[in-house]
Protein backbone atom coordinates (compact mmCIF):
# COMPACT_ATOMS: atom_id res chain seq x y z
CA UNK A 1 0.00 0.00 0.00
CA UNK A 2 1.16 3.48 -0.92
CA UNK A 3 0.56 6.00 1.86
CA UNK A 4 1.40 9.64 2.41
CA UNK A 5 0.83 9.53 6.19
CA UNK A 6 3.07 6.58 7.11
CA UNK A 7 6.27 5.62 5.30
CA UNK A 8 6.79 2.15 6.73
CA UNK A 9 9.90 1.51 4.65
CA UNK A 10 11.49 4.71 5.94
CA UNK A 11 10.74 3.74 9.53
CA UNK A 12 12.29 0.29 9.01
CA UNK A 13 15.35 1.88 7.40
CA UNK A 14 15.72 4.34 10.34
CA UNK A 15 15.47 1.54 12.88
CA UNK A 16 18.10 -0.55 11.13
CA UNK A 17 20.33 2.51 10.73
CA UNK A 18 20.19 3.08 14.51
CA UNK A 19 21.01 -0.55 15.17
CA UNK A 20 23.92 -0.47 12.74
CA UNK A 21 25.18 2.80 14.29
CA UNK A 22 25.13 1.18 17.75
CA UNK A 23 26.93 -1.87 16.32
CA UNK A 24 29.56 0.40 14.80
CA UNK A 25 29.93 2.40 18.05
CA UNK A 26 30.33 -0.81 20.06
CA UNK A 27 33.04 -2.07 17.70
CA UNK A 28 34.89 1.25 17.87
CA UNK A 29 34.65 1.31 21.71
CA UNK A 30 36.04 -2.24 21.98
CA UNK A 31 38.94 -1.41 19.68
CA UNK A 32 39.80 1.85 21.42
CA UNK A 33 39.41 0.57 25.02
CA UNK A 34 40.76 -2.92 24.45
CA UNK A 35 37.87 -4.38 26.42
CA UNK A 36 34.93 -6.44 25.24
CA UNK A 37 32.98 -5.43 28.35
CA UNK A 38 32.92 -1.69 28.87
CA UNK A 39 29.68 -1.43 30.85
CA UNK A 40 27.43 -3.76 32.72
CA UNK A 41 25.06 -4.02 29.80
CA UNK A 42 27.78 -5.55 27.61
CA UNK A 43 27.87 -8.74 29.78
CA UNK A 44 26.64 -8.36 33.35
CA UNK A 45 27.43 -11.93 34.41
CA UNK A 46 30.83 -11.88 32.74
CA UNK A 47 31.66 -8.49 34.32
CA UNK A 48 30.88 -9.85 37.83
CA UNK A 49 33.23 -12.80 37.30
CA UNK A 50 35.95 -10.58 35.81
CA UNK A 51 35.69 -8.14 38.72
CA UNK A 52 36.23 -11.05 41.13
CA UNK A 53 39.38 -12.02 39.27
CA UNK A 54 40.54 -8.39 39.26
CA UNK A 55 40.11 -8.17 43.06
CA UNK A 56 42.08 -11.41 43.49
CA UNK A 57 44.87 -10.02 41.32
CA UNK A 58 45.01 -6.80 43.37
CA UNK A 59 45.14 -8.81 46.61
CA UNK A 60 47.87 -11.11 45.33
CA UNK A 61 49.93 -8.25 43.93
CA UNK A 62 50.02 -6.58 47.34
CA UNK A 63 50.55 -9.99 48.94
CA UNK A 64 53.69 -10.48 46.84
CA UNK A 65 54.92 -7.08 48.08
CA UNK A 66 54.17 -8.15 51.66
CA UNK A 67 56.07 -11.39 51.19
CA UNK A 68 59.05 -9.63 49.61
CA UNK A 69 59.13 -7.25 52.58
CA UNK A 70 59.03 -10.27 54.88
CA UNK A 71 61.91 -11.95 53.05
CA UNK A 72 63.93 -8.74 53.24
CA UNK A 73 63.32 -8.45 56.99
CA UNK A 74 64.25 -12.08 57.58
CA UNK A 75 67.43 -11.55 55.59
CA UNK A 76 68.31 -8.62 57.85
CA UNK A 77 67.72 -10.87 60.87
CA UNK A 78 69.75 -13.63 59.21
CA UNK A 79 72.69 -11.27 58.73
CA UNK A 80 72.54 -10.23 62.38
CA UNK A 81 72.47 -13.88 63.49
CA UNK A 82 75.55 -14.62 61.39
CA UNK A 83 77.36 -11.76 63.10
CA UNK A 84 76.35 -13.04 66.54
CA UNK A 85 77.68 -16.46 65.52
CA UNK A 86 81.05 -14.80 64.83
CA UNK A 87 81.00 -13.23 68.30
CA UNK A 88 80.25 -16.64 69.83
CA UNK A 89 83.35 -17.97 68.09
CA UNK A 90 85.43 -15.30 69.81
CA UNK A 91 83.81 -16.05 73.18
CA UNK A 92 84.67 -19.72 72.67
CA UNK A 93 88.28 -18.75 71.97
CA UNK A 94 88.54 -16.66 75.15
CA UNK A 95 86.89 -19.33 77.31
CA UNK A 96 89.13 -22.05 75.87
CA UNK A 97 92.20 -19.93 76.55
CA UNK A 98 91.15 -19.42 80.17
CA UNK A 99 90.22 -23.10 80.59
CA UNK A 100 93.84 -24.18 80.26
CA UNK A 101 95.83 -24.68 83.47
CA UNK A 102 98.92 -23.59 81.57
CA UNK A 103 97.50 -20.09 81.02
CA UNK A 104 99.87 -17.65 82.73
CA UNK A 105 98.20 -14.36 81.78
CA UNK A 106 95.59 -12.32 83.61
CA UNK A 107 92.14 -13.91 83.41
CA UNK A 108 90.61 -10.58 84.38
CA UNK A 109 91.81 -9.17 81.07
CA UNK A 110 90.24 -12.08 79.21
CA UNK A 111 87.03 -11.65 81.18
CA UNK A 112 86.87 -7.93 80.40
CA UNK A 113 86.73 -8.66 76.67
CA UNK A 114 84.42 -11.62 77.29
CA UNK A 115 81.85 -9.51 79.17
CA UNK A 116 81.97 -6.73 76.58
CA UNK A 117 81.24 -9.25 73.83
CA UNK A 118 78.29 -10.70 75.77
CA UNK A 119 76.95 -7.15 76.07
CA UNK A 120 77.51 -6.66 72.33
CA UNK A 121 75.47 -9.78 71.58
CA UNK A 122 72.57 -8.29 73.52
CA UNK A 123 72.94 -4.96 71.70
CA UNK A 124 72.93 -6.60 68.28
CA UNK A 125 70.00 -8.84 69.20
CA UNK A 126 68.08 -5.69 70.15
CA UNK A 127 69.01 -4.05 66.85
CA UNK A 128 67.48 -6.92 64.85
CA UNK A 129 64.55 -7.01 67.33
CA UNK A 130 65.20 -10.63 68.24
CA UNK A 131 65.92 -9.97 71.89
CA UNK A 132 63.56 -11.24 74.57
CA UNK A 133 60.26 -9.45 74.00
CA UNK A 134 61.56 -7.75 70.84
CA UNK A 135 59.34 -6.85 67.90
CA UNK A 136 60.24 -9.98 65.97
CA UNK A 137 60.44 -12.27 68.98
CA UNK A 138 56.81 -13.10 68.24
CA UNK A 139 54.78 -15.21 65.81
CA UNK A 140 55.14 -13.38 62.50
CA UNK A 141 52.41 -13.60 59.87
CA UNK A 142 52.50 -12.38 56.27
CA UNK A 143 49.17 -12.02 54.45
CA UNK A 144 49.57 -13.00 50.80
CA UNK A 145 46.05 -13.93 49.67
CA UNK A 146 44.96 -16.27 46.92
CA UNK A 147 42.85 -18.45 49.20
CA UNK A 148 39.23 -18.71 50.28
CA UNK A 149 40.04 -18.17 53.99
CA UNK A 150 42.47 -16.05 55.99
CA UNK A 151 44.36 -19.02 57.43
CA UNK A 152 45.34 -20.35 54.02
CA UNK A 153 46.07 -16.84 52.77
CA UNK A 154 48.68 -16.25 55.50
CA UNK A 155 52.25 -17.55 55.81
CA UNK A 156 53.46 -17.80 59.44
CA UNK A 157 57.02 -17.77 60.78
CA UNK A 158 57.19 -18.46 64.52
CA UNK A 159 60.13 -16.66 66.16
CA UNK A 160 58.44 -16.29 69.54
CA UNK A 161 59.65 -17.16 73.02
CA UNK A 162 62.98 -17.53 74.76
CA UNK A 163 63.99 -20.33 72.38
CA UNK A 164 64.11 -17.79 69.54
CA UNK A 165 65.61 -14.81 71.40
CA UNK A 166 69.36 -14.36 70.91
CA UNK A 167 70.32 -11.75 73.51
CA UNK A 168 72.95 -12.66 76.11
CA UNK A 169 70.40 -13.58 78.76
CA UNK A 170 68.30 -15.78 76.46
CA UNK A 171 71.40 -17.57 75.16
CA UNK A 172 72.46 -18.35 78.74
CA UNK A 173 75.61 -16.22 78.61
CA UNK A 174 74.69 -13.26 80.85
CA UNK A 175 75.98 -14.87 84.05
CA UNK A 176 79.06 -16.60 82.62
CA UNK A 177 82.66 -15.45 82.97
CA UNK A 178 86.18 -16.75 82.35
CA UNK A 179 87.69 -15.70 85.66
CA UNK A 180 89.27 -18.14 88.10
CA UNK A 181 86.91 -20.41 90.00
CA UNK A 182 84.26 -18.64 92.03
CA UNK A 183 83.25 -19.19 95.63
CA UNK A 184 79.76 -19.45 97.08
CA UNK A 185 78.58 -18.18 100.46
CA UNK A 186 78.57 -20.92 103.09
CA UNK A 187 75.25 -22.56 103.95
CA UNK A 188 73.41 -20.97 101.04
CA UNK A 189 70.84 -23.04 99.11
CA UNK A 190 68.93 -20.31 97.22
CA UNK A 191 68.93 -20.99 93.49
CA UNK A 192 68.87 -17.88 91.34
CA UNK A 193 68.13 -19.77 88.13
CA UNK A 194 64.54 -20.68 88.96
CA UNK A 195 62.39 -19.63 85.97
CA UNK A 196 60.52 -16.38 86.60
CA UNK A 197 61.83 -16.00 90.17
CA UNK A 198 62.48 -12.57 91.67
CA UNK A 199 64.61 -11.73 94.69
CA UNK A 200 64.99 -9.18 97.52
CA UNK A 201 61.31 -8.32 97.78
CA UNK A 202 60.44 -5.49 100.14
CA UNK A 203 60.84 -1.76 100.59
CA UNK A 204 63.86 0.00 99.14
CA UNK A 205 66.19 1.31 101.83
CA UNK A 206 64.56 -0.83 104.50
CA UNK A 207 64.74 -4.38 103.21
CA UNK A 208 67.87 -4.13 101.00
CA UNK A 209 70.27 -7.10 101.04
CA UNK A 210 73.91 -6.19 101.61
CA UNK A 211 77.27 -7.96 101.42
CA UNK A 212 80.42 -6.82 103.19
CA UNK A 213 83.65 -7.40 101.26
CA UNK A 214 87.14 -7.12 102.66
CA UNK A 215 89.28 -6.81 99.56
CA UNK A 216 92.78 -5.86 98.45
CA UNK A 217 92.23 -3.70 95.38
CA UNK A 218 93.80 -0.62 93.82
CA UNK A 219 96.85 -0.99 96.03
CA UNK A 220 95.15 -1.12 99.41
CA UNK A 221 93.15 -3.36 101.72
CA UNK A 222 89.66 -1.95 102.17
CA UNK A 223 86.14 -2.79 103.25
CA UNK A 224 83.31 -2.19 100.79
CA UNK A 225 79.59 -2.89 100.92
CA UNK A 226 77.62 -4.11 97.92
CA UNK A 227 73.86 -3.68 98.05
CA UNK A 228 70.93 -5.17 96.16
CA UNK A 229 68.02 -2.76 96.51
CA UNK A 230 64.67 -4.18 97.61
CA UNK A 231 61.55 -3.52 95.57
CA UNK A 232 57.89 -4.52 95.74
CA UNK A 233 58.21 -6.85 92.75
CA UNK A 234 61.75 -7.99 93.47
CA UNK A 235 64.63 -8.25 90.97
CA UNK A 236 65.35 -10.94 88.41
CA UNK A 237 68.60 -12.88 88.37
CA UNK A 238 69.98 -10.63 85.63
CA UNK A 239 69.00 -7.47 87.53
CA UNK A 240 70.56 -8.76 90.75
CA UNK A 241 73.87 -9.57 89.08
CA UNK A 242 73.84 -6.26 87.24
CA UNK A 243 73.45 -4.36 90.52
CA UNK A 244 76.21 -6.30 92.26
CA UNK A 245 78.67 -6.14 89.36
CA UNK A 246 78.08 -2.43 88.97
CA UNK A 247 79.48 -2.04 92.49
CA UNK A 248 82.08 -4.84 92.56
CA UNK A 249 83.77 -4.90 89.17
CA UNK A 250 85.93 -1.89 90.05
CA UNK A 251 87.51 -4.05 92.78
CA UNK A 252 88.19 -6.98 90.47
CA UNK A 253 85.26 -9.04 91.79
CA UNK A 254 82.50 -10.48 89.63
CA UNK A 255 79.14 -11.79 90.85
CA UNK A 256 77.76 -14.78 88.97
CA UNK A 257 75.92 -18.05 89.34
CA UNK A 258 77.63 -21.41 89.80
CA UNK A 259 76.62 -24.74 88.28
CA UNK A 260 74.09 -25.26 91.07
CA UNK A 261 72.38 -21.94 90.45
CA UNK A 262 73.84 -20.39 93.64
CA UNK A 263 75.27 -16.91 93.94
CA UNK A 264 79.06 -16.93 93.63
CA UNK A 265 81.84 -14.36 93.59
CA UNK A 266 84.89 -14.65 91.37
CA UNK A 267 88.06 -12.70 90.78
CA UNK A 268 91.81 -12.70 91.05
CA UNK A 269 91.67 -10.20 93.93
CA UNK A 270 92.14 -11.30 97.51
CA UNK A 271 88.77 -10.98 99.21
CA UNK A 272 86.46 -12.27 101.90
CA UNK A 273 82.72 -11.68 102.01
CA UNK A 274 79.94 -11.88 104.57
CA UNK A 275 76.22 -11.83 103.82
CA UNK A 276 74.39 -9.47 106.16
CA UNK A 277 71.00 -9.91 107.79
CA UNK A 278 68.06 -8.55 105.80
CA UNK A 279 64.37 -8.33 106.61
CA UNK A 280 63.33 -8.67 102.97
CA UNK A 281 61.96 -11.86 101.43
CA UNK A 282 63.26 -14.09 98.63
CA UNK A 283 66.83 -13.21 99.60
CA UNK A 284 69.87 -14.19 97.55
CA UNK A 285 71.44 -15.92 100.53
CA UNK A 286 69.35 -17.78 103.08
CA UNK A 287 71.30 -16.80 106.18
CA UNK A 288 74.43 -14.88 107.06
CA UNK A 289 77.05 -17.11 105.48
CA UNK A 290 80.61 -16.14 104.60
CA UNK A 291 83.20 -16.96 101.95
CA UNK A 292 86.81 -16.23 101.11
CA UNK A 293 88.43 -16.39 97.72
CA UNK A 294 89.67 -19.97 97.90
CA UNK A 295 90.52 -19.87 94.21
CA UNK A 296 93.70 -18.24 95.59
CA UNK A 297 96.26 -19.88 97.87
CA UNK A 298 95.05 -19.09 101.40
CA UNK A 299 96.48 -18.97 104.92
CA UNK A 300 94.00 -18.01 107.62
CA UNK A 301 95.26 -16.41 110.81
CA UNK A 302 93.52 -16.72 114.16
CA UNK A 303 89.75 -16.27 114.01
CA UNK A 304 90.24 -13.22 116.26
CA UNK A 305 93.31 -11.03 115.98
CA UNK A 306 95.12 -10.42 119.26
CA UNK A 307 96.98 -7.14 119.73
CA UNK A 308 100.68 -8.11 120.18
CA UNK A 309 102.06 -7.72 123.66
CA UNK A 310 105.57 -8.23 122.33
CA UNK A 311 107.28 -7.55 119.01
CA UNK A 312 106.25 -10.01 116.32
CA UNK A 313 108.10 -10.78 113.07
CA UNK A 314 106.55 -12.38 110.01
CA UNK A 315 108.71 -13.80 107.24
CA UNK A 316 107.01 -14.33 103.84
CA UNK A 317 108.50 -16.56 101.16
CA UNK A 318 107.24 -16.86 97.59
CA UNK A 319 108.68 -17.83 94.23
CA UNK A 320 109.06 -14.10 93.59
CA UNK A 321 111.19 -13.49 96.66
CA UNK A 322 110.82 -12.91 100.38
CA UNK A 323 109.67 -10.14 102.68
CA UNK A 324 109.81 -9.35 106.35
CA UNK A 325 107.13 -7.61 108.41
CA UNK A 326 107.77 -6.31 111.91
CA UNK A 327 104.73 -5.73 114.10
CA UNK A 328 105.06 -3.58 117.18
CA UNK A 329 103.40 -3.91 120.53
CA UNK A 330 99.88 -2.56 120.42
CA UNK A 331 99.46 -2.64 116.63
CA UNK A 332 95.77 -2.85 115.79
CA UNK A 333 94.24 -5.19 113.24
CA UNK A 334 94.13 -2.46 110.56
CA UNK A 335 97.69 -1.35 111.34
CA UNK A 336 98.95 -4.93 111.04
CA UNK A 337 97.20 -5.39 107.68
CA UNK A 338 98.64 -2.11 106.40
CA UNK A 339 102.18 -3.05 107.44
CA UNK A 340 101.88 -6.54 105.92
CA UNK A 341 100.59 -5.35 102.52
CA UNK A 342 103.29 -2.69 102.33
CA UNK A 343 105.90 -5.48 102.31
CA UNK A 344 104.08 -8.37 100.60
CA UNK A 345 101.92 -6.88 97.84
CA UNK A 346 104.93 -6.79 95.52
CA UNK A 347 105.38 -10.54 96.15
CA UNK A 348 101.76 -11.34 95.23
CA UNK A 349 100.60 -11.98 98.81
CA UNK A 350 97.79 -9.85 100.24
CA UNK A 351 96.28 -9.47 103.70
CA UNK A 352 92.58 -8.71 104.14
CA UNK A 353 90.21 -8.85 107.08
CA UNK A 354 88.57 -12.26 107.33
CA UNK A 355 84.87 -12.73 106.65
CA UNK A 356 84.03 -12.47 110.35
CA UNK A 357 85.78 -9.11 110.50
CA UNK A 358 87.94 -10.16 113.44
CA UNK A 359 91.10 -11.73 111.98
CA UNK A 360 93.37 -11.81 108.93
CA UNK A 361 93.17 -13.87 105.73
CA UNK A 362 96.35 -14.09 103.65
CA UNK A 363 95.78 -14.81 99.96
CA UNK A 364 97.80 -15.01 96.77
CA UNK A 365 97.56 -16.47 93.29
CA UNK A 366 100.72 -18.55 93.81
CA UNK A 367 101.96 -20.68 96.68
CA UNK A 368 103.57 -18.94 99.63
CA UNK A 369 104.62 -19.60 103.22
CA UNK A 370 104.67 -17.57 106.42
CA UNK A 371 107.02 -17.95 109.35
CA UNK A 372 105.82 -16.29 112.57
CA UNK A 373 108.54 -15.78 115.16
CA UNK A 374 106.38 -13.93 117.66
CA UNK A 375 106.62 -14.76 121.34
CA UNK A 376 103.05 -13.76 122.08
CA UNK A 377 99.84 -14.63 120.18
CA UNK A 378 98.98 -11.97 117.60
CA UNK A 379 98.41 -12.99 114.00
CA UNK A 380 98.12 -16.71 114.68
CA UNK A 381 96.81 -18.62 117.65
CA UNK A 382 100.19 -20.15 118.42
CA UNK A 383 103.00 -17.92 119.61
CA UNK A 384 105.19 -18.98 116.70
CA UNK A 385 105.06 -21.34 113.75
CA UNK A 386 105.47 -22.05 110.06
CA UNK A 387 102.42 -21.86 107.81
CA UNK A 388 102.04 -22.88 104.16
CA UNK A 389 99.37 -21.49 101.88
CA UNK A 390 96.61 -24.01 101.18
CA UNK A 391 96.17 -24.78 97.48
CA UNK A 392 93.06 -23.34 95.77
CA UNK A 393 89.90 -25.24 96.63
CA UNK A 394 88.34 -24.33 93.32
CA UNK A 395 90.03 -24.85 89.98
CA UNK A 396 91.15 -21.81 88.03
CA UNK A 397 89.27 -23.25 85.08
CA UNK A 398 85.90 -23.84 86.77
CA UNK A 399 84.19 -20.75 85.36
CA UNK A 400 85.84 -21.10 81.96
CA UNK A 401 84.67 -24.71 81.71
CA UNK A 402 81.14 -23.62 82.58
CA UNK A 403 81.40 -20.80 80.04
CA UNK A 404 82.43 -23.25 77.30
CA UNK A 405 79.41 -25.41 78.11
CA UNK A 406 77.13 -22.35 78.00
CA UNK A 407 78.63 -21.18 74.71
CA UNK A 408 78.12 -24.62 73.18
CA UNK A 409 74.46 -24.41 74.20
CA UNK A 410 74.24 -20.87 72.80
CA UNK A 411 75.71 -22.01 69.48
CA UNK A 412 73.16 -24.81 69.27
CA UNK A 413 70.30 -22.44 70.15
CA UNK A 414 71.51 -19.86 67.63
CA UNK A 415 71.73 -22.56 64.94
CA UNK A 416 68.11 -23.55 65.57
CA UNK A 417 67.02 -19.91 65.31
CA UNK A 418 68.99 -19.52 62.08
CA UNK A 419 67.25 -22.65 60.78
CA UNK A 420 63.82 -21.21 61.59
CA UNK A 421 64.69 -17.90 59.94
CA UNK A 422 66.03 -19.68 56.85
CA UNK A 423 62.95 -21.89 56.67
CA UNK A 424 60.81 -18.75 56.94
CA UNK A 425 62.67 -17.17 54.02
CA UNK A 426 62.10 -20.29 51.93
CA UNK A 427 58.40 -20.48 52.86
CA UNK A 428 57.87 -16.90 51.81
CA UNK A 429 59.77 -17.41 48.57
CA UNK A 430 57.64 -20.44 47.69
CA UNK A 431 54.54 -18.41 48.57
CA UNK A 432 55.73 -15.62 46.27
CA UNK A 433 56.19 -18.11 43.43
CA UNK A 434 52.64 -19.46 43.91
CA UNK A 435 51.17 -15.95 44.15
CA UNK A 436 52.89 -14.89 40.93
CA UNK A 437 51.53 -18.01 39.23
CA UNK A 438 48.04 -17.23 40.50
CA UNK A 439 48.34 -13.63 39.29
CA UNK A 440 49.20 -14.90 35.80
CA UNK A 441 46.35 -17.41 35.76
CA UNK A 442 43.76 -14.99 37.16
CA UNK A 443 44.90 -12.38 34.65
CA UNK A 444 44.44 -14.87 31.83
CA UNK A 445 40.99 -15.80 33.09
CA UNK A 446 39.99 -12.13 33.40
CA UNK A 447 41.34 -11.42 29.93
CA UNK A 448 39.33 -14.24 28.39
CA UNK A 449 36.15 -12.71 29.78
CA UNK A 450 36.75 -8.97 29.61
CA UNK A 451 39.35 -8.22 26.94
CA UNK A 452 38.30 -7.48 23.37
CA UNK A 453 39.01 -9.86 20.51
CA UNK A 454 40.72 -7.32 18.30
CA UNK A 455 40.42 -9.36 15.11
CA UNK A 456 36.71 -9.95 15.63
CA UNK A 457 36.12 -6.33 16.65
CA UNK A 458 37.96 -5.08 13.55
CA UNK A 459 35.82 -7.33 11.33
CA UNK A 460 32.70 -6.14 13.12
CA UNK A 461 33.73 -2.52 12.56
CA UNK A 462 34.08 -3.09 8.82
CA UNK A 463 30.78 -4.91 8.76
CA UNK A 464 29.10 -2.13 10.76
CA UNK A 465 30.50 0.56 8.47
CA UNK A 466 29.13 -1.21 5.35
CA UNK A 467 25.76 -1.72 7.02
CA UNK A 468 25.54 1.94 8.03
CA UNK A 469 26.35 3.04 4.51
CA UNK A 470 23.77 0.60 3.12
CA UNK A 471 21.19 1.77 5.65
CA UNK A 472 21.75 5.41 4.68
CA UNK A 473 21.34 4.58 1.01
CA UNK A 474 18.20 2.51 1.66
CA UNK A 475 16.76 5.26 3.85
CA UNK A 476 17.21 7.71 1.03
CA UNK A 477 15.29 5.39 -1.29
CA UNK A 478 12.53 4.84 1.28
CA UNK A 479 12.17 8.59 1.82
CA UNK A 480 11.64 9.06 -1.95
CA UNK A 481 8.76 6.55 -2.17
CA UNK A 482 5.92 9.09 -1.44
CA UNK A 483 6.97 11.06 -4.49
CA UNK A 484 5.41 8.28 -6.59
CA UNK A 485 1.98 9.58 -5.52
CA UNK A 486 2.61 12.74 -7.52
CA UNK A 487 2.79 10.67 -10.66
CA UNK A 488 -0.66 9.26 -9.96
CA UNK A 489 -2.10 12.73 -9.31
CA UNK A 490 -0.62 14.13 -12.50
CA UNK A 491 -2.42 11.49 -14.56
Amino acid sequence: MISLQTNVDSLNAQQNLNINNQFQSSAIQQLTSGYRINRSGDDAAGLAIANGYQADIAELTQGVNNANNGVNQLQIIDGGLSNIATILDRLKTLATESASNTFTGNRSTLNQEYQQLVTEITRQASNINLNAGGTFNNPLSVYIGGANNAANATVSVDLSGTANAVDGQSLGLATTNVLGGGVSVSGNTTRLDAPGATFVVGTAGTNDETFTFNVFANGTAQTVTAKVSASAGGSTQAQVLSQLNGQLNRYGITAGVDGNGLLQFSGASAFTVAANTSTGTNLLVNGTGTAENTSNYVVDGAAAYTVPTAAETLQFQTANGSGTVNLAVGDSLQTAISKINAQTASLGVYAVVNAAGTGISFQGPNSFSISDSGTAAGIFTATSGYYTGAAPVTSDTTNADAAISAINGAIQTLGLVQGRVGAGENKLQYAINLANSQISNFSAAESAIKDANVAASAANLTKAQVLVQTSVAALAQANSEPQAVLKLLQG
